[in-house]
């Protein structure tokens, strides 16, 4: 299925044992102090002796192709011997059909070997995805938010495809290179070594300049070439993604700034490399390969004149001037497997960077929870890459069957509270439990079955709507789907769709608004009937009808069988949601600094307070467009007071009004 609806000093660890990451991947330590092109027929397996057939048959059509050559020198050879009487010249027939029957046999050895060298290039390809998405399914979820998944796909499937090139068309025509490279000395030197040397001068010269163009810094360039890659196809999904927005406010793609700054970056560096590391030596070897005649005449000339039999001279002369122009070809090739050869190896780093990320570990003897309560202890956990942590000795329980609410500023630590219970990363320090066990001690799948998870933005697959609801729990049956609907508030959504459950969501099918999607996903996790939930904010983007029906699916949702409270952690930036909760945790720059009761709080006069007092105020401004307004329309907010009129600049004038606490723009209110 494809994602098409979407948006967007520590403890001892209990942990013993690894997951390993899927199949097809060669072990870590075979992968160790090899060459890279090992490593990469190292995810073919038994496949890998085609690549090496593969190779040896183009190495042999590359030697057979040397026949016709060495057929034509030899029937003109014969002519010239008995000129004028061309009859006498008995061979040209066998001649010709020798030359033509090694023609054919290097076509199909290079076919052959081509075909040999796909079947391991496919394998390989195969298993390097493989590899690369059963372990970054090991992977803790927190991982995903930190790796857009532009990145992730260039990195994968990018890198895949270039290793694919590699082995299937660049290693054999390599092969094939380096066997015309090696048995050129030899043919050249076996009629006239002088003039054969006059041949195999431009060779060294390219030679020479591919060395010049793939030295340290040619290899650097590749890197950097890569990463510029990987940023376009990341900015590039944002950018696909953000076009309706550029639409509507009349943007250009130079608006959208990181894009832009990807294309420019690729341009730059592209144009750098190719006009200030590469335009000589590039320059150099295309003038020696292509005139390679150039060095061949002057030796002829000058041998020319000591010539005893001048038409045995000026049949191998003939035989050098039609041969040396083989030599570009052979160079060409040998200069674009240099090339791939770089692009492999970055391929290969980008690959077993992925693959070298530590999975998500699990416990060699799991551990069942046998209650619902959640508790984070002096717990401790800084982001990768961050320089300072995101939450500081955390420390609160959530005892079974309460609501527990997160609230705070921006940027608090609320979000990374939620997503440790379900260990989408791993704390620092400190401990995080469910049902009095260590999340790290559960298998994965155990507690992800353990907890549901309603987030502000869901992702609908691209698939009907039995299989969105479903894939919560596969084996539910479509009348339990159905049940999940009802009590998400989606018989609306379901009676308007063509076939019912069986409606094909998102690309070829329906698409649904971002109300309807939220609904779906609290069906999908009323589905799961997992004794925890956790709620980030599940009505924040939602309008004031889907919000009604929300408010009562996450009021279903909270609930277990018959009149059992489920436990809920909820994260709240619409203070008015919180207000009845069993108990509220203030988070404020990665600390807990307050909790309690949403009355005790108040009476505390503390962080708490303060935000309940500017949420009150956000959203009790309204939309003011008297004459009166106008005119004040220039003052400053905060010089006002409770019942005067304000302006937001840009908005048009607004009007707070302090002593309502449930009007419409409330249900709308802002975040806090």
């Amino acid at each position: 299925m494809t994602t098409d609806q979407s948006d967007s000093g520590s403890e001892p660890n209990p942990v013993e044992g690894r997951a390993q990451g899927g199949g097809g991947a060669p072990d870590r330590e075979r992968l160790h102090g090899r060459s890279s092109l090992m490593q990469l027929l190292d995810f073919a397996g038994p496949r890998k002796v085609f690549s090496y057939l593969g190779c040896c048959l183009s190495a042999l059509s590359t030697i057979a192709g040397f026949g016709p050559y060495i057929c034509i020198w030899l029937a003109v050879k014969d002519l010239l011997a008995v000129a004028p009487g061309w009859s006498q010249a008995t061979g040209i027939a066998a001649y010709g059909w020798i030359g033509l029957g090694l023609a054919a046999a290097s076509v199909i050895l290079y076919c052959a070997g081509l075909l040999m060298a796909h079947l391991a290039a496919f394998r390989s390809a195969s298993n390097m995805r493989k590899a690369a998405i059963g372990h970054l399914l090991s992977l803790p979820l927190g991982y995903f938010d930190l790796h857009a998944s532009g990145e992730l796909r260039r990195t994968i499937d990018g890198s895949a495809g270039d290793t694919e090139n590699l082995l299937a068309h660049i290693l054999p025509d390599a092969a094939g290179s380096f066997a015309m490279i090696l048995g050129m000395p030899i043919l050249m030197l076996v009629f006239d070594w002088r003039m054969g040397l006059a041949c195999l001068f431009p060779i060294l010269i390219a030679l020479v300049c591919i060395r010049m163009m793939m030295n340290d810094q040619g290899q650097s360039f590749m890197t950097e070439y890569q990463d510029a890659l990987v940023r376009m196809s990341k900015t590039g999904t944002e950018y696909v993604r953000g076009i309706p927005v550029v639409k509507v406010f009349q943007q250009t793609v130079y608006s959208f700034k990181a894009f832009h700054e990807a294309i420019e970056h690729y341009s730059r560096i592209a144009r750098t490399y190719s006009m200030k590391v590469c335009h000589l030596p590039q320059t150099i070897q295309m003038t020696a390969l292509n005139g390679t005649v150039i060095f061949l005449i002057p030796v002829a000339i000058l041998l020319a004149s000591g010539q005893g039999d001048f038409t045995s001279f000026l049949t191998d002369f003939a035989f050098y001037a039609v041969f040396s122009g083989m030599v570009p070809t052979a160079m060409t090739r040998l200069q674009f497997s240099s090339e791939s050869f770089s692009k492999a190896d970055d391929a290969l780093n980008r690959i077993t960077g992925v693959l070298s990320i530590d999975p998500l570990a699990v416990s060699a003897e799991p551990e069942h929870p046998k209650s619902a309560d959640a508790s984070l202890d002096q717990v401790s956990y800084t982001y990768p890459g961050a320089d300072h942590p995101a939450l500081e000795r955390i420390d609160f329980e959530v005892p079974e069957g309460e609501t527990v609410a997160l609230v705070g500023p921006s940027g608090g630590g609320k979000s990374t509270c939620a997503s440790l219970l379900p260990r989408f990363w791993d704390v620092d320090s400190g401990r995080v439990a469910v049902g009095g066990i260590d999340v790290r001690s559960i298998d994965p799948h155990d507690l992800m079955g353990q907890v549901a998870f309603v987030f502000q933005t869901n992702r609908l697959f691209s698939t009907t709507l039995l299989e969105n609801v479903r894939a919560a729990r596969p084996e539910a049956t479509p009348e339990q789907v159905m049940d999940a609907l009802r009590a998400a508030q989606c018989m609306d959504i379901v009676d308007k769709l063509p076939d019912g459950l069986d409606t094909m969501l998102g690309s070829g099918g329906i698409y649904l608004s971002g109300g309807e999607v939220q609904r779906v996903a609290l069906a999908r996790a009323i589905l799961k009937e997992s004794p925890i939930v956790v709620l980030d904010e599940a009505t924040a983007f939602a309008d004031p009808e889907n919000e009604v029906l929300i408010q009562k699916a996450l009021t279903k949702l909270t609930r277990a069988e018959g009149d059992r409270r489920r436990t809920v952690l909820m994260i709240a930036h619409r203070l008015s949601t919180v207000a009845d909760v069993d108990r509220i945790l203030v988070l404020d720059g990665g600390r807990l600094v307050e909790q309690g009761t949403h009355r005790q709080l108040l009476d505390a006069q503390g962080t708490y307070a303060r935000i309940w007092s500017d949420y009150e105020r956000a959203v009790s401004w309204k939309v003011d467009n008297s004459p009166k307004a106008a005119g004040e329309a220039g003052r400053n907010p905060a010089d006002s007071t409770a019942d005067e009129e304000h302006t937001v600049p840009g908005t048009g004038p607004f009007v707070a009004d302090l002593s309502t606490d449930d009007s419409d723009i409330q249900r709308e209110g802002g975040e806090a």
